[in-house]
């Protein structure tokens, strides 16, 4: 019936039998036609190649800069690269020796953006040179215990399994040790008798983003699992991942399992450790950051890597686009304002009508200084950091019950000890900071020194 499916490709290779792969992208000469040269050559256009490599009859330093950029930070995407890799060395002492030494199950947990999936795969790197097998997987709202460790024993061959030989026909075809799975869906005795039998290795489970598994279900079966590796001492460990302000909120059932884990919280990154991750960039794309841009990329950041890593990337393209190289005050004052254009289509209609609200009655100030503290708090405020905020000009819990009640940006916390609140909206705080920064950084000389000055008086308190 569709015969002529395979005739309409063969046909253009018979007839084109020299083509290669990059003659079939179109290049900008294809648009070129009758009155076509005149539009065309008034657009934007890439500056490099999806093939990975920048134009090299025609690039400049700063193509090659900009080429180079997309790897030196990258806001939307984990480090994959260790060399990136910035700060954060404690932490990764901690899970090493917790996982070498004390044999441990670690539950991984911190707001979303401090750089947890940054830290895993530079973990199961590092595990892997040590000869570790290692499974990463990332949860979803729909993942199934059953599937999910079915396709995990699939990746670990047969030949460490104490009762097969590496000689055995079985380990020479290449077999795993989800050959030996039942048919059906799989059960955690199953998965630990399973598992008893791993020999000569040590098995490492990387669960990310376990909070978007709703399952109570695939949460309890993972508990479980965690209690039978330990009571049996198994050479099998997991470490679970997620966006979470406490461990509780990470883990069910977590009395049973409580002496076999450690739960880890990943701290908001030192001052320090983001000028770290700042010189990582510059040494990849070969721009240079002045040290009052360093500065206010830390001051804005507040120990986030994500803003910090997003707003070293829109400097660095304001830079080069001014044809600099070095990236300067201004470029990092652009970058805030790009970052804020983006940020505002991640927050919702209603979010933004009650912010546009408390704005008119005056509270810009305040609302950004509340987020700020909320970022570096794990989403959580407390009276006590408002009351900083408010510098005695009025009741905190009140504030927080005005925000609550009048403009529905925040909620308390459920069954918090410390009767806490947060933001209803993720996405608010960070749009609310960094629309204060921005706000604060623009306009006349005297007024880019009111966020200094804002900070500085903080500090102070």
């Amino acid at each position: 019936m569709m015969k002529w499916f395979p005739r309409l490709f063969s046909k253009d290779s018979a007839e084109h039998p020299s083509r290669s792969r990059d003659d079939h992208v179109m290049r900008p000469s294809a648009l070129k036609g009758t009155g076509s040269d005149t539009v065309t050559s008034s657009l934007p256009r890439f500056h490099g190649s999806a093939a990975d490599r920048i134009h090299a009859t025609r690039a400049t330093p700063l193509d090659r800069a900009r080429f180079r950029l997309r790897s030196a930070f990258t806001p939307s995407q984990p480090i994959i690269d260790a060399r990136m890799f910035a700060g954060r060395a404690q932490v990764l002492r901690t899970l090493i020796r917790s996982i070498e030494d004390q044999l441990l199950h670690v539950v991984l947990y911190g707001d979303r953006g401090i750089g947890k999936t940054s830290l895993l795969h530079v973990l199961t790197s590092l595990a892997r040179e040590a000869r570790y097998i290692v499974r990463y997987a990332s949860c979803g709202e729909e993942t199934e215990f059953s599937d999910m460790f079915r396709a995990i024993a699939k990746d670990i061959p047969l030949l460490f399994h104490a009762d097969y030989a590496p000689t055995s026909e079985e380990s020479e075809e290449g077999r795993s040790l989800a050959d030996l799975l039942p048919e059906g869906q799989v059960t955690v005795p199953q998965l630990t008798d399973l598992f008893a039998k791993i020999s000569g290795t040590r098995v490492l489970i990387v669960l990310d983003e376990f909070d978007r598994a709703h399952s109570h279900a695939f949460r309890r079966s993972i508990a479980e699992l965690i209690k039978n590796l330990s009571d049996r001492s198994i050479r099998v460990q997991l470490v679970v991942a997620g966006v979470a302000s406490n461990l509780n909120e990470l883990i069910e059932h977590i009395p049973s399992i409580r002496r076999n884990i450690l739960g880890l919280q990943v701290p908001r990154m030192t001052g320090a450790e983001i000028e770290e991750l700042v010189h990582n960039g510059e040494a990849v794309c070969g721009l240079t950051f002045d040290p009052e841009a360093i500065s206010l990329v830390t001051a804005v950041a507040y120990g986030s890597p994500y803003i910090a890593s997003l707003l070293s990337q829109h400097a660095g393209l304001s830079a080069i686009d001014r044809k600099a190289k070095s990236v300067g005050r201004v470029d990092v004052t652009n970058a805030i304002s790009q970052a804020v254009n983006e940020i505002v289509q991640r927050v919702s209609a209603k979010s933004l009508h009650y912010i546009a609200r408390a704005k008119t009655d005056g509270h810009e100030r305040n609302l950004g200084l509340i987020a700020r503290a909320a970022l570096h708090a794990g989403g959580r405020l407390t009276a006590e950091q408002v009351e900083i905020i408010l510098d005695s000009s009025g009741s905190a819990n009140d504030y927080l019950e005005k925000l609550r009640t009048e403009y529905g940006l925040v909620e308390k916390v459920h069954e918090d000890p410390g009767e806490a609140y947060q933001f209803v909206e993720e996405g608010v705080p960070v749009f609310l900071w960094m629309q204060l920064a921005q706000v604060l950084l623009t306009g006349e000389q005297s007024s880019r020194k009111s966020l200094d000055a804002l900070l500085a008086s903080l500090a102070d308190r």
